[in-house]
């Protein structure tokens, strides 16, 4: 992920494994490869002829397991796995998933990525009715309305909560006798199935942990669909005909490893295109292209490619500082930032750059980085932004739910440039990223969400209406040099 400082973060990712002999293994394996999701928890549930056991635990996936015993404990054939960051519900091990639900009729594992836009409704209704909630994770509704559906067959169940939840939601389910993975009628969150030598089904957030554990792709989950894995193998099922795909585009630009691929596309390549695109858009005259590490380096790439200016290793990440943006004030963070980046002052010394970023959130990290730039002797810093102006808040998974949090919510392009210190700033057009992209269109619709740069919410808010109405008359101000 990039070194940017900017309350960006996905909420999780997830992985479940159903017949390995060491599933509970793998799993953590698959985790490990989706870590860069979530740093703030995580968890694993296995079952065992029959009985369901969990582990979790606040911190990175090797801290949560760091002893042998709290792994090898859930022992058993199948597991779903969960890494976490505070989207909802906020901090502590009560929020950490996997959940897992114990009833007189049976047990439950469910782990969940994305975020309800109608869950605070729900939630009172359900309570009003004599639910009781473990945790303020949203999540933990749909375990709810499953107990207090009508119908009498657990899939049945299911599909009639499903139907009830908004907004965005991928899950993984484990019960005795079956693993089950759900999407979203919008697809925002990736979700892919794949099967390792010995028959084992894996269902991960991304490709890239399908490969990690030696499994191969077979389809990505679609939006409305189950698939129920049991020993018979597995099936599709479909709980609403009601679907519009509009996956994430941040997904593509800052949250997928580049070695994933969604929905076909290669993240890799998606993001090298995008900086192309951006240097064809918005020529500038330099010596050196240099990428924020590391979500931006394929874009750097790309737009270095495109003008021929040569790419260079002009910034250095620190690969064992983490999570500088949890830290409690605006200084710390950029003390934070100045421990992760370094600037190379033998290549950028006297040098025009081009700063290639994916995105800027609040703007304070690009400031600290061009200001790092400038004084190991650049002699200017053309700031390249790799996706549209982040304008809107997201209610779909990422934690940016309000508009004070966007420096382009109430700042020019011009006026960002001088915010940041940069000679001069440009940003990807939505008609570029579309196109770097290259999802096929369908009835003239993209198939991605592009709410964060044009306001524009494949789905109603819900819960989240009325507060983002009233963001929308508010103005905020940033700081400046």
């Amino acid at each position: 992920m990039s070194v940017e400082v900017k309350s960006l973060n996905e909420e999780c990712g997830l992985f479940g494994l159903w017949g390995h002999p060491e599933a509970s293994q793998v799993t953590y394996f698959g985790l490990h490869s989706l870590q860069h999701r979530g740093q703030e928890g995580a968890g694993i549930v296995a079952a065992d002829n029959g009985v369901l056991r969990s582990y979790r635990g606040v911190g990175l996936l090797s801290e949560v397991f760091r002893e042998d015993k709290n792994l090898t404990r859930l022992t058993g054939e199948t597991a779903i796995g969960h890494v976490r960051y505070a989207t909802a519900g906020g901090d502590g091990v009560n929020n950490v998933q996997p959940f897992l639900f114990r009833f007189y009729n049976g047990s439950l594992g469910m782990a969940h990525n994305g975020n309800l836009t109608n869950a605070a409704s729900q939630r009172l209704e359900l309570e009003e009715n004599g639910a009781v909630f473990q945790s303020n994770s949203d999540t933990e509704v749909l375990m709810h309305l499953i107990r207090q559906s009508k119908k009498e067959i657990f899939l049945e169940k299911l599909k009639d909560s499903l139907r009830q939840i908004k907004g965005g939601f991928a899950y993984l389910l484990l019960n005795e006798t079956q693993m089950i993975a759900a999407l979203d009628p919008n697809g925002f969150r990736p979700l892919a199935m794949g099967q390792m030598k010995n028959g084992a089904y894996a269902v991960a957030s991304e490709t890239c942990a399908l490969d990690a554990v030696g499994a191969n792709f077979i389809r990505d989950i679609q939006p409305g669909e189950m698939i129920i894995i049991n020993g018979d193998g597995f099936r599709i099922e479909k709980y609403t005909d009601e679907t519009n795909l509009a996956i994430c585009s941040m997904e593509y630009i800052y949250f997928a490893r580049p070695d994933s691929n969604i929905a076909g596309v290669n993240v890799h390549t998606a993001r090298k295109n995008m900086g192309r695109f951006l240097a064809k858009e918005s020529p500038v005259e330099a010596d050196i292209v240099v990428g924020v590490p590391n979500s931006s380096l394929s874009a750097a790439s790309g737009y270095a490619e495109e003008s021929g200016f040569p790419y260079e290793l002009g910034l250095v990440k620190n690969q064992y500082i983490q999570r500088t943006f949890i830290q409690p004030t605006q200084k710390l963070r950029e003390q934070g930032v100045q421990m992760k980046l370094s600037a190379v002052r033998g290549v950028v010394e006297g040098k025009r750059v081009v700063m290639v970023d994916d995105s800027i959130v609040r703007g304070t990290t690009s400031r600290r980085i061009v200001s790092l730039l400038k004084e190991a002797g650049a002699k200017k810093v053309h700031v390249a932004i790799a996706s549209p102006p982040l304008r809107f808040p997201c209610f779909y998974g990422i934690d940016i739910q309000e508009r004070r949090e966007l420096i382009a919510a109430n700042h020019s392009v011009e006026e960002i440039q001088e915010i940041i210190g940069a000679d001069s700033l440009h940003f990807l057009s939505e008609e570029g990223l579309i196109e770097a992209i290259g999802l096929p269109k369908k009835d003239g619709k993209t198939g991605l969400c592009l709410a964060y740069f044009n306001g524009d919410y494949p789905t109603p808010l819900y819960d989240y209406e009325e507060e983002y109405q009233k963001s929308l008359q508010e103005k905020y101000s940033f700081f400046r040099n």
